[in-house]
């Protein structure tokens, strides 16, 4: 840990420019080999250090928090953590304080994290980057309130991206290596449709001896896509699907869960994040050093924007939409950073070094902030 704090004192210890008032919110992420959160203040038109917050329990080894999503009612924070005996977990922190209110063991490597709309449930997608594949992996599903794992959905091989609907009756699943989506019924719990979204990588064949009875399994394309992450579209009526090795954007209508567009973007599409208003989806180019930013009622790619390190992850928007946050890996010894994109302007505005392997990413009002609504 005390590496981390001192290359953040080297980085990022510099004076800013004033700014009047607090902006009202805050931008964190967390560092995967840095075993640490760092949340962020925006100052102007860039970032400074507004905390760092420890994670992990393993003194002689790396514990990989990787992703991060806050509570809708802004109290707490969650973080899945890859590394454990045997398996990975989910940390419950509170907003105000940082202090840990609790830990649900979940299972292999797990990745992102989506929140029922009323806070009770957590859904995590859980790899296996390093198991035997092909295999079944699982999605967790995680009480909130007393942090028990509820049940280990299973659902396909590595499943990396889960995005619970606004409606809060369905959750998304973007599996990379058997290469499809998955929706998931928030009362049964169970798989209850499939579509492929290539055709590469499919090992994992939707019959019973995979899967139990098989749910069925609709749309499809051809070649490989490859899904990293799958996300809803502020009305819930579309789906939007990183293709990693397809270097695309697929656009579901979430209805039918049949292909509406591919739309072309940058080498390595790995996120893709809807502007609140609806009106962009963003896309990382982590092969590329690019953000791909696409129209959502044309579906065509209106820009790319080049970001300042380049192996690019996650993306979190202010909560007002007018900017995106844009988070970039590590590569050895030189640190990942946080951007700050100006939607408006279509350019890149700010910049701040993070050390540490930095992936997830999100925004999170401050209490002053939540008190005031």
């Amino acid at each position: 840990m005390s590496w981390y704090l001192i290359a953040v004192a080297a980085l990022l210890a510099r004076p800013v420019a004033a700014q009047s008032g607090d902006p009202g919110y805050r931008v964190g992420v967390v560092s995967e080999s840095g075993d640490v959160v760092t949340w962020l203040k925006p100052v102007n038109s860039g970032l400074t250090v507004d905390r760092i917050v420890p994670i992990g329990i393993m003194p002689t080894d790396i514990d990989g928090p990787h992703n991060i999503a806050v509570s809708p009612d802004g109290g707490n924070y969650y973080i899945t953590v890859a590394h454990g005996t045997p398996f990975g977990s989910l940390w419950k922190l509170a907003a105000s304080g940082d202090s840990l209110l609790g830990r649900a063991q979940v299972e292999l490597f797990p990745t992102t994290i989506s929140l029922t709309p009323d806070g009770q449930f957590a859904f995590v997608a859980n790899s296996d980057f390093h198991g035997d594949h092909p295999r079944v992996n699982v999605v967790s599903v995680v009480h909130t309130p007393t942090m028990n794992k509820i049940t280990d959905i299973p659902a396909c091989n590595m499943p990396h991206g889960v995005k619970v609907n606004r409606a809060g009756t369905r959750i998304y699943v973007s599996c990379m290596h058997s290469d499809e989506i998955l929706q998931l019924d928030a009362g049964t719990f169970r798989v209850a449709r499939r579509a492929r979204t290539g055709e590469g990588h499919f090992q994992t064949a939707t019959g019973p001896s995979h899967h139990g009875p098989a749910a069925p399994l609709v749309g499809g394309v051809a070649r490989e896509c490859s899904p990293t992450f799958v996300s809803v579209s502020p009305d819930d009526s579309r789906l939007y699907v990183a293709c990693n090795y397809g270097n695309s954007l697929q656009v579901w209508d979430e209805a039918t869960l049949t292909l509406i567009k591919e739309v072309p973007v940058g080498k390595g599409a790995y996120n893709a994040e809807p502007s609140p208003d609806g009106k962009l989806i963003l896309v990382t180019n982590k092969k590329e050093q690019s953000v791909s930013l696409v129209d959502a009622v044309k579906l065509t790619e209106v820009a790319r924007i080049r970001t300042s390190k380049k192996i690019v992850h996650g993306i979190a928007y202010s909560p007002d939409g007018r900017l995106a946050y844009v988070s970039s890996e590590s590569i050895g010894a030189d640190p990942g950073a946080v951007d700050v994109i100006d939607l408006d302007r279509r350019r890149l505005t700010g910049t701040i070094a993070i050390p540490g392997q930095p992936t997830g990413i999100t925004v999170a009002l401050s209490p002053s902030t939540k008190a005031g609504r």
